[in-house]
Protein backbone atom coordinates (compact mmCIF):
# COMPACT_ATOMS: atom_id res chain seq x y z
CA UNK A 1 0.00 0.00 0.00
CA UNK A 2 3.02 2.61 0.98
CA UNK A 3 4.76 1.71 -2.50
CA UNK A 4 1.47 2.53 -4.43
CA UNK A 5 1.01 5.80 -2.62
CA UNK A 6 4.50 6.23 -3.56
CA UNK A 7 4.17 5.45 -6.98
CA UNK A 8 0.93 7.51 -7.09
CA UNK A 9 2.42 10.52 -5.92
CA UNK A 10 5.62 10.86 -7.71
CA UNK A 11 3.98 10.83 -11.41
CA UNK A 12 2.39 14.43 -10.46
CA UNK A 13 5.86 15.41 -9.42
CA UNK A 14 7.72 14.34 -12.16
CA UNK A 15 4.98 15.88 -14.69
CA UNK A 16 5.66 19.08 -12.69
CA UNK A 17 9.57 18.81 -12.81
CA UNK A 18 8.45 18.58 -17.02
CA UNK A 19 6.45 21.49 -16.62
CA UNK A 20 8.75 23.55 -15.38
CA UNK A 21 11.50 22.39 -17.77
CA UNK A 22 8.88 23.85 -20.43
CA UNK A 23 8.70 26.99 -18.89
CA UNK A 24 12.27 27.68 -18.56
CA UNK A 25 12.63 26.74 -21.94
CA UNK A 26 9.99 29.05 -23.13
CA UNK A 27 11.01 32.11 -20.91
CA UNK A 28 14.72 31.39 -22.45
CA UNK A 29 13.58 32.00 -26.36
CA UNK A 30 11.43 35.05 -25.34
CA UNK A 31 14.24 36.75 -23.35
CA UNK A 32 17.18 35.26 -26.06
CA UNK A 33 14.16 37.03 -28.41
CA UNK A 34 14.17 40.49 -26.18
CA UNK A 35 18.41 40.22 -26.48
CA UNK A 36 18.24 39.82 -30.11
CA UNK A 37 15.65 42.79 -30.98
CA UNK A 38 18.20 45.20 -28.38
CA UNK A 39 20.91 43.84 -30.15
CA UNK A 40 19.84 44.75 -33.16
CA UNK A 41 18.27 48.58 -31.78
CA UNK A 42 21.87 48.56 -30.25
CA UNK A 43 23.97 47.98 -34.14
CA UNK A 44 21.60 50.51 -35.61
CA UNK A 45 22.18 52.93 -33.70
CA UNK A 46 25.69 52.24 -33.64
CA UNK A 47 25.40 52.59 -37.66
CA UNK A 48 23.78 55.69 -37.30
CA UNK A 49 26.37 56.86 -34.75
CA UNK A 50 29.38 56.01 -37.61
CA UNK A 51 27.07 57.42 -40.42
CA UNK A 52 26.72 60.95 -38.56
CA UNK A 53 30.73 60.78 -37.62
CA UNK A 54 31.82 59.94 -41.07
CA UNK A 55 29.80 62.87 -42.31
CA UNK A 56 30.83 65.44 -39.87
CA UNK A 57 34.65 64.08 -41.20
CA UNK A 58 34.06 64.47 -44.38
CA UNK A 59 32.46 67.99 -44.01
CA UNK A 60 35.71 69.01 -41.72
CA UNK A 61 38.33 67.77 -43.51
CA UNK A 62 37.00 67.58 -47.37
CA UNK A 63 38.15 70.91 -49.41
CA UNK A 64 35.48 73.18 -49.24
CA UNK A 65 35.94 76.91 -50.43
CA UNK A 66 33.93 79.98 -50.12
CA UNK A 67 33.95 83.08 -52.58
CA UNK A 68 33.32 86.55 -51.45
CA UNK A 69 33.47 89.89 -53.45
CA UNK A 70 33.29 93.30 -51.57
CA UNK A 71 33.20 96.40 -53.51
CA UNK A 72 35.89 98.77 -51.39
CA UNK A 73 35.68 102.12 -53.93
CA UNK A 74 34.61 103.33 -57.27
CA UNK A 75 36.95 101.49 -59.05
CA UNK A 76 38.49 99.12 -56.81
CA UNK A 77 37.18 95.54 -55.38
CA UNK A 78 38.22 92.76 -52.81
CA UNK A 79 37.75 89.37 -53.55
CA UNK A 80 37.86 87.35 -50.50
CA UNK A 81 38.40 83.33 -50.31
CA UNK A 82 37.74 81.08 -47.07
CA UNK A 83 39.35 77.90 -46.78
CA UNK A 84 36.27 76.22 -44.40
CA UNK A 85 37.56 73.38 -44.09
CA UNK A 86 40.46 72.05 -41.88
CA UNK A 87 42.60 70.85 -44.38
CA UNK A 88 45.26 73.16 -46.62
CA UNK A 89 45.02 74.24 -50.13
CA UNK A 90 47.15 75.52 -52.65
CA UNK A 91 45.35 77.99 -54.49
CA UNK A 92 45.99 77.72 -58.41
CA UNK A 93 43.56 79.70 -60.63
CA UNK A 94 40.84 82.54 -59.95
CA UNK A 95 38.24 83.01 -62.69
CA UNK A 96 35.92 85.65 -63.63
CA UNK A 97 33.28 85.47 -66.28
CA UNK A 98 29.69 87.42 -66.76
CA UNK A 99 27.15 84.91 -66.65
CA UNK A 100 26.30 85.83 -70.27
CA UNK A 101 29.57 84.26 -71.39
CA UNK A 102 30.06 80.69 -71.74
CA UNK A 103 33.71 80.74 -71.15
CA UNK A 104 35.66 82.69 -68.60
CA UNK A 105 36.71 86.27 -69.19
CA UNK A 106 40.02 87.09 -66.98
CA UNK A 107 42.06 84.36 -65.47
CA UNK A 108 44.23 84.66 -62.97
CA UNK A 109 46.95 82.18 -62.32
CA UNK A 110 48.23 81.78 -58.52
CA UNK A 111 50.37 79.87 -56.22
CA UNK A 112 48.96 80.54 -53.11
CA UNK A 113 48.62 78.16 -50.01
CA UNK A 114 45.54 78.53 -47.98
CA UNK A 115 45.29 77.00 -44.45
CA UNK A 116 42.18 75.47 -43.23
CA UNK A 117 40.07 78.15 -41.39
CA UNK A 118 41.56 81.46 -42.73
CA UNK A 119 40.98 83.80 -46.06
CA UNK A 120 43.40 84.82 -48.76
CA UNK A 121 42.24 88.30 -50.67
CA UNK A 122 43.08 89.78 -53.55
CA UNK A 123 42.12 93.34 -55.33
CA UNK A 124 40.29 92.73 -58.53
CA UNK A 125 38.61 95.89 -59.30
CA UNK A 126 40.46 96.41 -62.52
CA UNK A 127 39.77 92.70 -63.61
CA UNK A 128 36.60 93.18 -62.72
CA UNK A 129 35.80 96.03 -65.28
CA UNK A 130 38.33 94.64 -67.79
CA UNK A 131 35.09 91.48 -67.82
CA UNK A 132 32.11 93.91 -67.52
CA UNK A 133 33.15 96.76 -69.69
CA UNK A 134 32.64 100.53 -68.60
CA UNK A 135 28.89 100.44 -68.62
CA UNK A 136 27.00 97.08 -67.47
CA UNK A 137 24.44 95.63 -64.92
CA UNK A 138 23.54 92.37 -64.66
CA UNK A 139 25.67 88.95 -63.20
CA UNK A 140 29.01 88.20 -63.36
CA UNK A 141 31.07 85.14 -61.91
CA UNK A 142 34.14 84.06 -59.76
CA UNK A 143 35.27 80.39 -59.57
CA UNK A 144 38.69 78.98 -57.90
CA UNK A 145 40.63 75.75 -58.61
CA UNK A 146 43.13 74.63 -56.29
CA UNK A 147 45.26 71.77 -55.15
CA UNK A 148 44.22 69.46 -52.26
CA UNK A 149 45.08 65.87 -51.17
CA UNK A 150 47.28 65.79 -54.37
CA UNK A 151 43.85 66.23 -56.29
CA UNK A 152 42.90 69.17 -58.45
CA UNK A 153 39.24 71.03 -57.33
CA UNK A 154 37.39 73.81 -59.18
CA UNK A 155 34.73 75.62 -56.47
CA UNK A 156 30.99 76.35 -58.36
CA UNK A 157 30.57 79.86 -59.77
CA UNK A 158 29.51 81.76 -56.76
CA UNK A 159 27.33 84.61 -58.50
CA UNK A 160 27.22 88.41 -57.90
CA UNK A 161 25.08 91.30 -59.28
CA UNK A 162 27.23 94.13 -60.36
CA UNK A 163 26.16 97.44 -61.90
CA UNK A 164 29.10 100.07 -63.61
CA UNK A 165 28.24 103.21 -65.58
CA UNK A 166 31.17 105.29 -66.44
CA UNK A 167 33.90 102.80 -65.92
CA UNK A 168 32.89 103.53 -61.66
CA UNK A 169 31.21 100.43 -59.69
CA UNK A 170 27.98 101.55 -58.55
CA UNK A 171 26.92 98.33 -56.99
CA UNK A 172 28.36 95.02 -56.38
CA UNK A 173 26.10 92.20 -53.91
CA UNK A 174 25.89 88.72 -54.06
CA UNK A 175 23.33 87.04 -55.41
CA UNK A 176 23.55 83.42 -54.15
CA UNK A 177 25.95 80.65 -53.21
CA UNK A 178 27.02 77.64 -55.47
CA UNK A 179 24.56 74.79 -55.33
CA UNK A 180 27.17 72.04 -55.55
CA UNK A 181 30.23 71.67 -53.89
CA UNK A 182 33.76 71.74 -55.16
CA UNK A 183 34.51 69.00 -57.80
CA UNK A 184 37.45 66.84 -59.00
CA UNK A 185 39.08 68.06 -62.17
CA UNK A 186 42.45 66.14 -61.99
CA UNK A 187 43.60 63.35 -60.10
CA UNK A 188 47.71 63.16 -60.50
CA UNK A 189 47.00 59.28 -59.97
CA UNK A 190 45.63 59.01 -63.00
CA UNK A 191 44.76 59.85 -66.13
CA UNK A 192 41.05 59.71 -65.98
CA UNK A 193 40.69 63.19 -64.29
CA UNK A 194 43.34 64.83 -66.39
CA UNK A 195 40.95 63.89 -68.96
CA UNK A 196 38.03 64.98 -67.10
CA UNK A 197 39.48 68.57 -66.43
CA UNK A 198 39.98 68.76 -70.12
CA UNK A 199 36.67 68.45 -71.19
CA UNK A 200 35.65 70.49 -68.16
CA UNK A 201 37.28 73.36 -69.35
CA UNK A 202 37.00 73.62 -72.85
CA UNK A 203 33.97 71.90 -73.74
CA UNK A 204 32.54 75.28 -74.17
CA UNK A 205 34.79 76.39 -76.64
CA UNK A 206 34.28 73.50 -78.49
CA UNK A 207 30.61 72.84 -78.86
CA UNK A 208 31.15 76.48 -80.03
CA UNK A 209 33.37 76.49 -82.41
CA UNK A 210 32.31 73.18 -84.26
CA UNK A 211 28.47 73.04 -83.78
CA UNK A 212 26.55 70.16 -84.12
CA UNK A 213 24.40 69.72 -87.18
Amino acid sequence: MQMQAINAHSIPLFSLVNYVSIAATVVTCFLSVILARATLRYAEATDKSLALAREEFEREWSPELHIKVERISGSEARIVVTNLAKISVLLQLMQLRKISQAMPFERCFLNDPLVGGMSWTQDIGQRILLCTGPDFEGLFAASVTFYSSGRMFRTDWFRFYIQVGNGQIVRLNPTNVPARRVRVLENRKGPERRREFAQDVTAGVAATKHPVT
